[in-house]
């Protein structure tokens, strides 16, 4: 009742300002069981993706959502519930994947749409990355259920980071046709079967999605990205530093540049020289 009150409110909210596209509703099931695994570009997929089925569709969400405290925690757990988000205590080394698993088994068992991002995690840059196996695969051969391949199209350009109010344009979705892996069945535990099974929904995906595809893990390439920034940011520090000291020794304060660079100035020239020859070697 309150999934179809927030489908009413928020789903043709979206629908009537951003006029989001579709291809291929025909391929989602009138009925039973299904998996939609789905890239993950924004935040706004997870409401995107299901106010445009007439079916529910249930995703799951990280526990944080849920737990948050005071009124707006309240109000938040109570508009992820009321958009058929389920709770993943993500703590443990294996806690989001088993959690995932238990979840959407559930949901299918009981022959609802059950929705799933294989790559773990948002793209940090608009490309495709690596599916994780197990979360996917185990759901899909455990159940039984049909896979439809889903491609979010420029959903990353509505709000981008940092971006306060949302951009007023037209997000895409392309469902793809239904995919049986019955040949696997009995085979979920095997990790060879797994990673096939995964990598095959990712090249739909891709197809589907136009993306590049990259051939690691969204997050491995969110860890690369902040690493660099820290890098980048430390290296933008030394620099300051190096040219605030050179800046009192031309003023007289630290005395005249020593021969050979001694000096706060020369100091400065070998930390750019430094970081030149990082770049060029990158």
């Amino acid at each position: 009742m309150f999934y179809g009150a927030m489908k009413l409110s928020v789903g043709n909210g979206l629908k009537l300002a951003f006029r989001p596209w579709v291809e291929g509703l025909e391929h989602v099931p009138a009925e039973g069981p299904a998996i939609l695994a789905s890239n993950h570009l924004s935040f706004s997929d997870s409401f995107f993706l299901p106010a445009v089925l007439d079916r529910k569709v249930t995703f799951i969400a990280k526990a944080e959502y849920f737990t948050s405290p005071g009124v707006k925690g309240k109000l938040t757990a109570a508009f992820f519930k009321g958009v058929g988000q389920l709770p993943v205590d993500r703590s443990g080394a294996r806690g989001a994947g088993e959690a995932a698993i238990r979840s959407g088994l559930e949901v299918l068992a009981n022959g609802e749409l059950f929705g799933i991002y294989p790559e773990g995690t948002r793209s940090p840059d608009g490309r495709l990355y690596r599916g994780k196996p197990g979360g996917l695969a185990r759901v899909a051969l455990r159940s039984g259920a049909p896979v439809l391949p889903v491609a979010m199209v420029d959903t990353e350009k509505i709000q981008p980071p940092g971006q306060v109010m949302p951009k007023l344009m037209r997000p895409g979705i392309r469902i793809g046709e239904p995919m049986d892996f019955s040949r696997y069945q009995g085979m979920e535990n095997d990790r060879f079967i797994q990673r096939a099974l995964t990598d095959e929904v990712m090249y739909e995906i891709m197809r589907l999605s136009g993306q590049e595809y990259v051939d690691m893990y969204a997050t491995a390439a969110k860890r690369q990205l902040a690493e660099e920034a820290k890098r980048q940011t430390e290296a933008e520090r030394t620099v300051k530093e190096a040219e605030r000291e050179a800046g009192k020794a031309r003023q007289g304060d630290q005395g005249a540049v020593r021969p050979g660079g001694a000096g706060p100035a020369g100091r400065l020239a070998a930390v750019r020289r430094k970081w030149n020859e990082r770049d060029r070697a990158a």
